[in-house]
């Protein structure tokens, strides 16, 4: 299972800056420090990479399953919110100056402008959704404490090992209050959009070979 790393790989042991001010320490990025790699060309749209809490996460590639059940969700969110809200799939996040994250699918507020002033931040997000099925450590640890910190109202984590959807709501003081785990046979939908239930059973299918998982409509 490939997991992600930390980029450098260089961090000072417990108290060591503290004894000695010559002691290796962590160099830790501005988002505009970030940007600006990428202008550079030192980052490019190729590079599988995240920024949070000032540093440099190398993910692991997109493999199908993640790329499907991304675009699943897609399809079964953009007509149920057209015109009321905007859904971003593998887009930037900015939760602060230290952290833009690229969750794997966003609801966020509409906004006439798509968004091509700026990038969404806290405020703008309605629901926020992890695929995890390489990542389910990294996504239930440091990224849900930090998306909780920002106060992201609702984080779903679609676990493929556990083949369940697990909600998150009422940020609190760095963590959630409200958490709630549905497993096929039942429906979840997002606070901000009551009407809307998507089956756990199609948002994390059986595993199955290409020819054995159709593309079964979303309900």
């Amino acid at each position: 299972m490939t997991t992600p790393a930390v980029v450098p790989p260089y961090p000072a042991a417990a108290g060591a800056a503290a004894r000695d001010p010559m002691a290796p320490t962590r160099r830790r990025f501005t988002v505009a420090e970030y940007d600006a790699m990428t202008a550079a060309g030192i980052l490019t749209e190729d590079d599988r990479v995240e920024l949070l809490d000032g540093e440099i996460i190398q993910m692991p590639p997109i493999g199908e399953w993640h790329n499907g059940t991304a675009g699943w969700l897609n399809n079964a969110l953009v007509p149920a919110v057209q015109g009321s809200a905007m859904v971003s799939v593998q887009g930037p996040l900015r939760l602060d100056e230290g952290a833009e994250l690229q969750p794997d699918v966003l609801l966020l507020r509409y906004r006439s402008d798509f968004y091509r002033s700026r990038k969404p931040g806290p405020a703008d997000v309605l629901l926020l959704i992890e695929i995890s099925d390489t990542t389910l450590a990294y996504d239930r640890g440091p990224k849900l404490a930090a998306y909780a910190r920002a106060g992201i109202p609702e984080v779903w984590i679609a676990s493929r090992d556990d083949r369940r959807v697990e909600t998150y709501r009422e940020p609190v003081d760095g963590s959630y209050a409200a958490v709630r785990h549905f497993a096929p046979g039942q429906r979840v939908g997002p606070r901000a959009f009551p009407d809307i239930e998507l089956a756990v059973a199609d948002i994390i299918p059986e595993d199955c070979g290409p020819e054995a998982c159709g593309a079964a409509p979303p309900g």
